[in-house]
């Protein structure tokens, strides 16, 4: 089958997201978000994302077929996140797919969205070399991956032993008085502070941990040394220099992040660096990973911003790559499952 198409539908979390790619060419792409509906609590509520995304479901699906001017006949296969990701957001779009193959008899592919996150920089960057290596960084998963096969053989080579890289910032900007989500005020407000002005510690890089942990990541200990740092601050009556605070922080996890990833390519022998997730649109990161892969001879790949957050675009890329494969379709009762290891690709 010469470049097939594929409808990629998105729900694991606030995004209700459906694209259509046709072979590396993305052809629509659509995304509606419910994060507003969010701010107001600190964070996603499973309950609220689950509504919107069964409000959202039909609309976004229509406009990204109508946008590609397509109809169901026209795709070759649906691919659909059935994790990781929170069950309840999981149950309306895996449902959601379930009834559309069904209705017009097409192959249906229950994959891993973090996979995902690596196909999707096909789109920009075309195929990848062998012995690529992947850093996957998002609000719920901070994971470095040896792609063999972006289709049947993925790795893990190291995954966060606590707080993702994404979560620590948003614990720090709740504490700091950003709204939700604070990733971008952290990122926004450390381009104006100096990144050395505070000592922020970096887990796992040196002693007998780092040597136990080479290719893990702790963001725990981060968020709670920060914290303490304010909280002293606040008690003794000092100033608060939030900008200082947010680029010390963020040049701390951009270090931990791009050394630990270019360590892992040397080990691999690898010359090749994908970056996926939401938070790889972090400046400080982006930048610190491009210098330390120049450094080092790796070809450092990070998608535009779009292609960064959860999108359908990244589903359906993934499903493109199992369909040339020849991999075979999800049963028709597959489950969701919201801890779905990275090892596995498809359901």
């Amino acid at each position: 089958m010469s470049e097939p198409v594929v409808l990629g539908i998105e729900s694991t979390c606030d995004e209700t997201a459906a694209a259509v790619v046709r072979g590396r060419s993305l052809v629509s792409n659509v995304v509606a978000s419910s994060m507003d509906e969010h701010a107001r609590y600190g964070g996603v509520i499973p309950e609220i994302a689950s509504r919107a995304h069964a409000e959202a479901f039909i609309p976004v699906v229509s406009k990204a077929l109508a946008d590609a001017g397509m109809t169901l006949a026209d795709l070759d296969a649906i691919a659909v996140s059935a994790g990781p990701g929170l069950a309840g957001c999981l149950a309306v779009g895996v449902s959601g797919a379930k009834a559309l193959a069904l209705a017009c008899g097409k192959p249906l592919y229950g994959v891993n969205h973090v996979i995902g996150h690596i196909a999707v920089t096909q789109l920009q960057f075309g195929p990848f070399p062998p012995d690529t290596l992947a850093l996957i960084v998002s609000g719920g998963h901070t994971s470095l991956l040896h792609v063999k096969d972006v289709a049947r053989k993925v790795d893990v080579v190291g995954s966060t032993l606590d707080d993702a890289a994404g979560e620590c910032f948003d614990k720090i900007a709740r504490i700091l008085g950003f709204p939700y989500p604070g990733g971008p005020h952290i990122d926004r407000h450390a381009q104006a502070g100096d990144p050395m002005a505070i000592s922020v510690p970096q887990a796992l890089t040196n002693g007998r941990s780092g040597a136990r942990h080479p290719y893990d990541f702790s963001f725990s200990g981060v968020k709670t040394a920060v914290a303490r740092w304010v909280e002293t601050q606040h008690a003794q009556g000092g100033e608060i220099p939030v900008d200082d605070i947010c680029a010390s922080l963020a040049e701390s996890v951009a270090a931990v992040l791009s050394r630990k990833a270019i360590a892992a390519c040397e080990r691999y022998d690898s010359r090749t660096l994908i970056v996926g997730g939401g938070f790889t649109a972090n400046s400080q990161l982006r930048a610190k990973l491009l210098e330390e892969g120049g450094e080092h001879g790796v070809h450092v790949r990070i998608p535009e911003r779009s292609l960064c957050t959860d999108n359908g675009a990244m589903v359906a890329m993934l499903g493109v790559n199992l369909v040339e494969a020849g991999v075979r379709p999800s049963a028709g009762d597959f489950p969701i499952d919201s801890a779905m290891p990275m090892s596995k690709i498809v359901m």
